[in-house]
């Protein structure tokens, strides 16, 4: 991987949180989607990037545009978005190149989050073998500073919607010692950000959700 993207990551990162005597920059730094082959649809909780952006922009003052960004997995184009969000339900295929893409990104200073919108889980475990060969998901503690953040979460993930009587659980992929991957399952976090009407979740479950997401935003932009 060559130093100009992982400096450009680091930039847009920095750029994220940038303001100049209490008044905020323009915004230029878009959330990202991640797009992938294999007939899943990468495409749901369409509304979730712009409400969670909305939402870190009114509550911890990130300076996000509110409209997201499709990214391929194989794309460069991946590397001027410092966040990538995952989801869908079904199948996920990376090819020999895409696998090698996303591997260099994350390590470069990027950050995954992968949501299971219910019934990906074997498939992304499958997938992101591909990309790290050696590395295992493991449970994030719930002492990580991902938990710990603007908003403090002791028990680890909220949960949003009910699907086998599970708990939330949140897995992480960590290189050199960083958390470069963090996966949600059995919790719908992106579900939670979505537009109101469309689940009608309790408010005070959507506004965990979003906090959390809000940690997962100040975790990856501020490089921890």
């Amino acid at each position: 991987m060559s130093l100009g993207k992982a400096i450009l990551i680091t930039f847009l990162c920095m750029g994220c949180f940038q303001f100049n005597n209490g008044n905020a920059q323009a915004p230029s730094i878009q959330l990202a989607r991640l797009k992938y082959s294999g007939g899943g649809d990468w495409y749901s909780s369409k509304t979730a990037l712009k409400n969670l952006a909305k939402f870190c922009n009114s509550k911890i003052k990130t300076n996000l545009r509110d409209d997201e960004v499709i990214v391929e997995v194989g794309s460069e184009q991946i590397y001027n978005f410092p966040f990538v969000f995952m989801t869908g339900h079904g199948n996920i295929i990376f090819n020999e190149s895409e696998s090698l893409n996303l591997r260099n990104y994350l390590k470069s200073g990027g950050f995954l989050h992968i949501c299971d919108n219910y019934g990906m889980d074997i498939f992304i475990r499958r997938e992101m073998k591909k990309v790290f060969p050696e590395l295992e998901f493991k449970q994030v503690p719930f002492s990580h500073p991902i938990y710990h953040q603007n908003y403090q979460f002791n028990n680890g993930l909220p949960k949003v919607h009910e699907h086998d009587g599970k708990p939330a659980v949140g897995y992480g992929l960590f290189f050199e010692g960083r958390l470069i991957c963090f996966y949600d399952y059995e919790c719908d976090l992106g579900n939670g950000w979505e537009d109101a009407e469309l689940y009608n979740d309790a408010p005070e479950i959507r506004e965990k959700a979003l906090q959390m997401g809000a940690n997962l935003i100040q975790f990856a932009f501020t490089l921890q």
